[in-house]
């Protein structure tokens, strides 16, 4: 049976959260009760263009210097068209600038060319990941009947900042993105992709090098099918109108079936590789090509087959080539990726995974639990077949080798059984900038007891024991973690998280935590609404 994912949900019941689920091709509504409502975390709201003051509550550390930048939907509607998911809504960038301890809010909607379009009609006219944008009433009914034959991808880059060569950019997954001013949020160009490499399209969560050397991965579809493509850009200007000159595709790999590849979020890289994980998250391309004339949208091509086998792909960053042998796990999603790094002779992946269950032909979403799979690397024809090859004493992941070829894994816990009464964990984070592609003792991430992240925790990986930050009505973004000065441990820092309520009488604030201790530092209060984002980055001017 091949599996839909959610496709729209409503929020206005109290009491009651709705599913609509696409199973083969029949939408199914289900009911998930005892939840508060948060319909005003995901409604439309203005923009902030200039730096308005906020309420500081407590103490922001005066080493702060920076902004944190993130970006997500704000506008889920044009006229009386209202977009079905929230995936859809216009990208709204916001900066909290922290300096001397004092904060400032602004925000500024994207000025995509989705963005543009739709505000001069005043009506949906870019079709977005869950919605299918009608034809013009105002053609002919020939005119009318072409426009169902154009394919062409939004340019609403709602995920992320990202960062190129110096540059912030603001990223969703197709080929556009959009060169931004970090200080002021307005769109300075608008960036395609396949301008520079033969790609349609890269992930919003690129990696990088110590030097700057950034890599992502985006798919190509040409006359033979899909390719995955890893990308390398370099962290070097040519001059002041250079973007992305230099990127270069590293390496394609062919998908399993290529007329219905994978779908992936993000990847792992380590110091010496890129992983690419081949998930069972599938995307039908004669579905999403043929969707105008069926009147689909994009989301109704991409389903979840529980049949296939999850594949790893480990790519050598120095000579592009992929490695021989495949490492196999069975049927499972994963969005974001934690760290992976390599140890005696191993590769260890941590990652965020999303178990998709069949029962009774319904379609039931496990929690997001993290997990690590460790990859033995060093596989010959000498390697010992059907025995576990970890030998790692303190893991209970499993390596064994099928084939000189092919190694079947199953991973590891990094979590103890407690922390599924926070609904697992999602958005992870580190100590990115030291602790990246090396081994690490913590991460930090937002439980999931609600369809958006509902408390912020941080786990030791040696003890599985956490540390929470939760109170009523309070809904955290992704945690960012900032380095402290004169840091010498590896959680010496502040957490920062965006916190939202869709309670009347409480405020939005930007929240600071100290990273060691997981205790509230201070609080900055925004007096404007701010709906639920995605992803962001701290934008240090130290």
């Amino acid at each position: 049976m091949k599996i839909n994912h959610v496709i729209c949900y409503d929020t206005k019941p109290l009491d009651c959260l709705i599913l609509y689920i696409s199973t083969s091709g029949n939408q199914q509504r289900f009911a998930i009760h005892g939840l508060p409502n948060i319909s005003p975390l995901v409604s439309s709201v203005e923009e902030t263009p200039e730096p308005i003051p906020t309420t500081v509550k407590g103490t922001i550390p005066t080493w702060i210097h920076g902004s944190l930048l993130r970006n997500g939907p704000g506008k889920f509607k044009f006229g009386n068209q209202h977009y079905n998911h929230w995936f859809d809504g216009m990208a709204l960038m916001h900066r909290f600038q922290i300096e001397d301890g004092q904060v400032t809010y602004r925000s500024r909607f994207l000025r995509s060319d989705s963005y543009k379009q739709n505000s001069e009609r005043n009506r949906i006219i870019v079709s977005e990941f869950g919605t299918l944008a009608l034809p013009d009433p105002c053609k002919n009914f020939f005119q009318r009947f072409l426009s169902r034959f154009e394919i062409k991808p939004t340019d609403n880059a709602s995920v992320n900042f990202v960062k190129y060569k110096g540059d912030y950019y603001v990223s969703t997954e197709t080929n556009y993105i959009h060169r931004v001013d970090p200080d002021t949020l307005e769109s300075k160009q608008k960036v395609d992709w396949s301008k520079f490499i033969a790609v349609n399209g890269a992930t919003a969560h690129p990696h990088f090098d110590p030097d700057g050397t950034a890599y992502n991965m985006g798919n190509s579809y040409r006359n033979k099918g899909a390719f995955y493509n890893i990308i390398r850009v370099p962290p070097e200007r040519d001059g002041p109108e250079d973007n992305l000159e230099g990127a270069k595709i590293l390496c394609s790999i062919a998908p399993r079936d290529k007329s219905k590849p994978s779908y992936y979020h993000s990847f792992g890289m380590s110091e010496n590789y890129v992983v690419f994980i081949e998930q069972p998250i599938k995307m039908d391309l004669f579905k999403i090509v043929t969707g105008r004339l069926t009147g689909k949208s994009l989301n109704e091509g991409v389903y979840w087959d529980p049949n296939q086998e999850t594949t790893f792909h480990l790519i050598d960053k120095q000579t592009g080539k992929e490695m021989p042998v495949k490492y196999h796990a069975k049927a499972l999603s994963t969005f974001h990726q934690i760290n992976a790094f390599e140890q005696n002779g191993f590769l260890l992946d941590g990652q965020a995974i999303n178990n998709f269950l069949v029962r009774q032909d319904r379609l039931w979403m496990s929690r997001p639990l993290p997990r690590r799979f460790v990859l033995p690397l060093n596989i010959s024809s000498e390697t010992p077949l059907e025995q576990n090859l970890n030998t790692r004493p303190d893991s209970t992941a499993t390596a064994v080798c099928r084939t000189k070829n092919q190694v079947f894994c199953t991973f590891e816990d990094l979590h103890g059984e407690d922390l599924k009464d926070y609904g697992g964990l999602e958005f992870p984070h580190i100590n990115y900038a030291r602790y990246n592609t090396k081994p690490y003792k913590y991460y930090y991430g937002c439980g999931f007891r609600h369809l958006v992240g509902d408390s912020l925790i941080k786990m030791d990986l040696e003890s599985k024991k956490f540390k929470v930050w939760r109170q009523p009505d309070l809904y955290p973004s992704e945690p960012v973690f900032i380095l402290s000065p004169n840091a010498e441990k590896e959680d010496d820092g502040v957490i920062l998280s965006v916190i939202i309520t869709p309670v009347k009488d409480k405020s939005t604030f930007l929240l600071v935590l100290d990273a060691k201790t997981f205790e509230e530092l201070g609080r900055a209060e925004v007096p404007v609404n701010i709906p639920y984002g995605f992803h962001g980055v701290f934008n240090s001017s130290a």
